[in-house]
């Protein structure tokens, strides 16, 4: 394994998510949708990052995301950082959407330049050596607040690892939760669990699968 390869969402109406992500964001195969009524509350302890080049693109998604049904947990505004502003999908999942230009140099593209599936763990510096024992390779590192893996192509969702208080806090929301993750990694040949609970599941089995 060196990166993930897709995305399954699990989703108690995978028709009405595939109408909002079709709508909202338009991702293509590496998201993948299945129906799940695994029991959970609170933050899941993941959220789906987009960054995008200017803040005239962070507005339209955030805009068309909101408009398509999703939920604002932090609306855009700039920062230090950027620009960038945090939805909820219908379904639970937590997506952010932030560019690190201030200013806007032409309108919106609709362009998204990278895709990150942000972790939230109990430990970076033990769940970043689980992953490189996995085959992943690490791109940034600080200390046990941040790591984030390199993806194999362009286009492909990127591993980040945050401390899961970190990442609640980033996104808007209290970092208690129960029940299943309600999502599933495909990039492995073998199938494993990480230590914080995220599933992998074997790169051979067919979308149907998965």
């Amino acid at each position: 394994m060196t990166s993930i390869a897709s995305i399954t969402l699990e989703v108690d109406d995978t028709t009405a998510a595939e109408r909002f992500y079709a709508d909202a964001f338009g991702l293509g195969s590496q998201l993948r949708l299945r129906t799940a009524e695994a029991p959970t509350t609170g933050f899941r302890g993941f959220s789906l990052a987009l960054t995008v080049s200017q803040p005239a693109d962070v507005v339209s998604l955030i805009d068309g995301a909101l408009a398509a049904g999703a939920t604002s947990l932090k609306p855009v505004s700039k920062s230090f950082w950027g620009y960038g502003g945090v939805v909820q999908a219908p379904d639970g999942t937590i997506w952010k959407v932030a560019t690190s230009a201030k200013k806007d140099t032409g309108p919106a593209t609709g362009t998204i330049d990278d895709r990150v599936l942000l972790l939230g763990v109990e430990d970076v510096k033990a769940t970043k050596r689980f992953y490189v024992e996995q085959g992943l390779t690490v791109a940034k590192s600080f200390g046990g607040k941040y790591a984030e893996f390199t993806a194999d192509e362009p286009g492909q969702f990127k591993l980040a690892l945050y401390k899961r208080a970190a990442l609640a806090k980033e996104v808007g929301v209290a970092d208690d939760g129960t029940g299943s993750h309600r999502i599933a990694l495909t990039g492995s040949a073998t199938a494993f669990t990480d230590p914080d609970g995220f599933t992998w599941e074997a790169s051979s089995l067919s979308p149907s699968q998965s």
